[in-house]
């Protein structure tokens, strides 16, 4: 993984996806040392899933990186995240929302997957009530190889993010994010298509 070879690929996501989307670098597998090589490359917002790596990763990288949280937030771990991130994709409990100081996106649960985080579309209202600093949505759709395979679970996040007057919209991951930049998206969350050869 070169500086050239990861700057190639993001600015021509960043081209494909349009100025009113941010690409959100995942960094889950990228070690601490190869976050030098994110920076040489121009990349400007990261996410992290881990709060443990993201506290390692940003006492080291800090002023190089916007930092989003885009895993599963633990109440516990907060503190970590409101010391570091400008956003929080994947909030989804009650706990981590009363000490979140921080704006976040509502993780929605749309296929109800049990394996999969996030609040049932019907709750949703409720959140919206109780958490004023939530700014929009974020899902992860069922896995699948072909990308179209997402279309109809972003297309119904969008449908209730206008709903709800949401501006926000955390959908596509590297298999799919074009799909979801159709289907509205503002942010894409891609790790592999930037790192992986």
């Amino acid at each position: 993984m070169t500086a050239a070879d990861v700057r190639e690929r993001y600015l021509r996501v960043r081209h494909e996806a349009g100025p009113g989307v941010t690409v959100v670098a995942a960094t889950k597998y990228v070690s601490l040392e190869d976050m030098s090589v994110l920076a040489a490359a121009g990349i400007q917002v990261v996410g992290e899933n881990r709060a443990q790596d993201l506290q390692a990763k940003h006492a080291r990288y800090g002023e190089a990186f916007r930092w989003h949280f885009i895993g599963h937030l633990q109440s516990n771990k907060v503190k970590v995240v409101n010391g570091s991130c400008e956003l929080v994709h994947s909030l989804d409990s009650e706990s981590a929302a009363s000490r979140l100081t921080v704006p976040a996106l509502l993780a929605v649960n749309l296929s109800g997957e049990p394996s999969k985080s996030g609040v049932a579309p019907e709750e949703l209202e409720g959140w919206l009530a109780r958490v004023p600093s939530i700014r929009g949505l974020m899902t992860m759709p069922l896995l699948s190889a072909e990308p179209e395979t997402s279309r109809p679970w972003f297309r119904r996040l969008r449908e209730l993010a206008e709903r709800h007057g949401l501006a926000e919209l955390s959908m596509g991951t590297s298999q799919d994010w074009r799909v979801a930049v159709e289907e509205g998206a503002t942010l894409i969350r891609v790790g592999s298509i930037l790192f992986r050869d």
